[in-house]
């Protein structure tokens, strides 16, 4: 039996993050709206090219193809559009075969203070003060920064997700008590020592890894019963943290429920030099300087905390 809205596992995504709309963008910013409103109808059977959150939206609606009983993911088109040209947005996710059937269209006003009422997880969006507001009034949201749609194997059939920790999972405790040392990393070293067995709170995506955890706790119940079955899900947390403030890492994950398939300490190697190689569908940080330099990686960034004061 599917499951009600308010147990799904629910992702709204605005068109600027699911779709290209760059194009478009350009349109109404030179001619504004009643010509922009004439290109999209003119347009109106021209799918938009894949934008950034495509490949991790398309994998993760994949999921309840896993679970076909409970159709346990559901994701939600947020717009600004108005219905009318919000049509063609609907009739390139029909194009995509993307099982996408609940949006909200608010014709140029804001509307994340709708998310609550979608039981929405997470909010991605290309708009920095939609994504702020979605943060502030207590929804997790972060803004999608490559333009483009990144290319994707079509015969990889993993989702993989990774998180900074700090300031992203995790509160920006630890990320404050470094800035009040002047960033003196034996300060640091030595505040996360004495609290190493001490939980962080949760940050602002910290929700989103837990929900992501029951499910992948769902995916290895069902490879345990059908060993045909392969793991869709695949989790990391890469962070600059490293000896001895991993500790508290590990420490804040067991008082949240959950597991990482991977974790990274970097200790001040790129984090790019990871990505490269892991090639996640979705990677969130709440600093921009871990983010400018992975073209080639979805990134998403988080503003919050001190690190984006």
């Amino acid at each position: 039996m599917p499951y009600p809205i308010d147990k799904k596992f629910v992702i709204a995504v605005s068109s600027s993050a699911l779709f290209d709309l760059t194009e478009s963008d350009s349109v109404f910013r030179q001619h504004g709206i009643d010509k922009y409103r004439e290109y999209q109808e003119k347009r109106i059977d021209v799918p938009f090219e894949k934008g950034v959150a495509y490949p991790f939206i398309k994998r993760l609606l994949s999921l309840n193809n896993s679970f076909p009983d409970e159709q346990p993911v559901e994701v939600v088109l947020m717009s600004k559009n108005s219905t009318e040209t919000g049509t063609r947005a609907f009739r390139s996710i029909q194009h995509y075969n993307l099982n996408i059937s609940r949006a909200c269209f608010t014709n140029g006003k804001a509307n994340f203070q709708y998310l609550p009422a979608f039981n929405a997880s997470l909010f991605l969006s290309a708009n920095l003060d939609d994504v702020k507001s979605a943060l502030e009034n207590g929804t997790a949201a972060g803004r999608v920064l490559n333009k483009h749609y990144i290319e994707d194997d079509e015969n990889d059939n993993e989702l993989r997700i990774a998180f900074d920790f700090d300031g992203v999972l995790a509160s920006d405790e630890s990320e404050k008590v470094y800035k009040a040392t002047g960033g003196n990393m034996a300060e640091y070293f030595n505040h996360e020592q004495q609290h190493a067995s001490e939980a962080l709170e949760l940050g602002p995506i910290g929700p989103l890894l837990q929900r992501i955890s029951f499910f992948q706790k769902m995916e290895k119940k069902k490879a345990d019963s059908d060993s045909s079955y392969k793991r869709i899900l695949k989790t990391a947390i890469i962070t600059a943290r490293n000896a001895p403030a991993h500790e508290r890492v590990v420490a804040s994950l067991k008082s949240w429920g959950v597991e990482v398939d991977d974790a990274f300490f970097l200790g001040g190697i790129e984090k790019a030099r990871i990505l490269k190689i892991m090639k996640p569908h979705i990677f969130f940080d709440d600093q921009m300087a871990h983010l400018e330099h992975i073209d080639n990686i979805p990134g998403v960034h988080i503003p919050f905390g001190i690190a984006n004061k």
